[in-house]
Formats: C-alpha cells, sequence, structure tokens
C-alpha cells in the first residue's frame, strides 16, 4: 500500500516507522532538522528497550509525487487544512483520508478533500515521546481503532487492518466509531480547557471544588449533546472516571495546558469547540463550552501580542 503519514511527531514516526516494513511510506513534515535525521540515519524508534531503525521516504514536500492509496493525518488539528491543501495533489478519485487526531469532528475539514465514503476516523492507544529529530520513544501500545462514518461499500478497512497488523499494530475495526470517539471526548472536555486555563495539572481540578465543578458543567453539557446524537453516556459513571483521573495522574498535564504554558496555539477547536459545532447541529444550548473556547483562544491572542511587544 501506497501510504502517506503528514506530521513526523511522535505518532506519526511510530505509524509512518512501523508502516514502512511492509508498505511504500512517504513521511512528510515541514521540519527540515526531522526530515534530515530520517533521511541520514533512518528513523529510529526505541521499543522494548532497544533502538530499531526504519525506512520511511522523508521528506518536506511532495511536489512531483503521484496520487497515494492512503493519508494519515498526524499534525496538530489546527493545521489540518493546512497540510492537506498543501498535499492536495496526493489524493485522487481512489485516495482514503484517515485521522487518528485527538478530539473529533475531524472529519467536517477531511471532507472537503474527500467524499464522506473515504474518510477513515479513528482513535490510537499508542503512545510516544520525542527524544531528538528522527529518534522516537514508542511508549505504550494499544489498540488502533479505526472506522468511517457510512458503509465500507469497497471493504477498505479489513485490508488497512491487514497491512497495519502485518507491521506491528492490532487494528480494531468499529461499526460506531462516533461512540468510541465521544467515550474518549469526555474526558478531554472535562480536564484539557479547564487545567489550560489555570495551567495546572490533572491532579488540581480533584482538589478544587471550583475547578471539579467547572469540568461537572462541562461534562453535563458533552453528556447532553452525546445523547442528541444518539450516543450513550452515563453522566455519573463519566464524572466518577473524571475524579480518578484527576486523583491517580497528579503530575498529568493536557496538551492545551502545555500549549498555553509555551504561548501556544491549541486544539481546543476539535476539543471543546467539537462540542459547540455538534450541539449547533442539534439545537442543544452549551454555555459553558461557547464561554470556556472563547477564553483559551483569547489566552492565545494575548500570549501572540506579549510576543510581538517582547
Amino acid at each position: 500500500m501506497r501510504i502517506a503519514v503528514i506530521g513526523a511527531g511522535a505518532m506519526g514516526s511510530i505509524y509512518g516507522g512501523r508502516l514502512s516494513q511492509n508498505n511504500e511510506v512517504y513521511l512528510i513534515d515541514t521540519s527540515k532538522a526531522i526530515i534530515d535525521a530520517v533521511n541520514q540515519n533512518g528513523l529510529i524508534l526505541e521499543e522494548n528497550g532497544q533502538d530499531n531503525k526504519y525506512s520511511p521516504k522523508a521528506l518536506t514536500s511532495t511536489e512531483g509525487l503521484a496520487p497515494v492509496d492512503l493519508i494519515i493525518l498526524f499534525v496538530k488539528a489546527l493545521y489540518s487544512r493546512s497540510a492537506l491543501e498543501s498535499n492536495k495533489h496526493l489524493i485522487s478519485s481512489n485516495t482514503y483520508l484517515m485521522t487518528l487526531q485527538n478530539g473529533s469532528g475531524h472529519e467536517d475539514i477531511l471532507s472537503e478533500y474527500a467524499p464522506i465514503e473515504r474518510i477513515i476516523i479513528g482513535t490510537t492507544e499508542d503512545n510516544g515521546a520525542v527524544l531528538s529529530p528522527g529518534h522516537v520513544r514508542h511508549g505504550g501500545k494499544g489498540n488502533t481503532n479505526v472506522g468511517m462514518l457510512v458503509k465500507d461499500s469497497e471493504e477498505f478497512l479489513p485490508k488497512l487492518k491487514n497491512a497495519f497488523d502485518s507491521c506491528g499494530f492490532n487494528v480494531r475495526i468499529h461499526e460506531n466509531i462516533q461512540q468510541l470517539i465521544w467515550n474518549k471526548l469526555f474526558v478531554n472536555v472535562a480536564f484539557s480547557a479547564v487545567t489550560g486555563i489555570l495551567k495546572c495539572e490533572m491532579g488540581f481540578i480533584v482538589k478544587s471544588e471550583y475547578g471539579l465543578n467547572l469540568s461537572r458543567k462541562l461534562l453535563h453539557e458533552a453528556v447532553k449533546v452525546a445523547h442528541a446524537l444518539g450516543l450513550e453516556a452515563d453522566e455519573e459513571k463519566l464524572f466518577a472516571e473524571i475524579k480518578s483521573i484527576s486523583e491517580n495522574s497528579p503530575n498529568g498535564v493536557t496538551s492545551i495546558c502545555a500549549d498555553l504554558r509555551a504561548g501556544r496555539k491549541t486544539e481546543v477547536d476539535t476539543i471543546s469547540g467539537s462540542v459547540v459545532r455538534a450541539a449547533k447541529k442539534c439545537n442543544v444550548e452549551v454555555p459553558y463550552h461557547e464561554f470556556i473556547v472563547n477564553l483559551v483562544h483569547a489566552m492565545e491572542d494575548y500570549s501572540l501580542v506579549n510576543k510581538n511587544h517582547s
């Protein structure tokens, strides 16, 4: 299978590297340092305590490259549209677009570049960390959960599963992939923006009556939207899970918190913002989510202004 992996961070490198064992893989990133390192030394994944070398074709530009069978997006969600626009010549009428990015609603952007029957959405339970350009630690391994929003009429998902599983992944195909994505989203909306605004670790939430109350309000709104979408959600069980995660991950840092601390743009639009967009489609009011999305974006703007004045 000809596969383009866009984004050579930790997860893009893990998938791009391992998939290159049995597929023609192009690993694409705007960072020349990463691409040069991969081309000169191979892509090094630290797995089970040892370094393994993989050889995807690493590129900063795909100009002149023919369309591929599958594109996997591993850029930050706020760069999805620009990444696809820069590489749209890789998309033909036979190309599938796949996202394993955090949050939900990614299909809204992907559908601008491919019909809905060629869009694959999902989640990954693998994790990793960048050690240096072209060198990534592959941490915990788990399932790669995938599904489609319409019937897989061409039966592409079993082919994808075979290609991925032969390279050491464990793909699980789901009939209702949105349920799985929202199960993960409930936790994200309860923690990410709140810890980002407070610039605190996840453990603080359960220690603060006010922080916990805000997380509960956000969870309540997300559950209302999920029910309107026809998804299952037990608010009491989810709230108990959120408290447990806060207690058991006292030093955990969410991506939005890390980005706001560093003065970077965040992925709030595909986490809390995805609840706002879904709520509008269902005619459900989510004032807490609307407020918190605006507040995160205001904090991003404030950081940008301070950078320009420094």
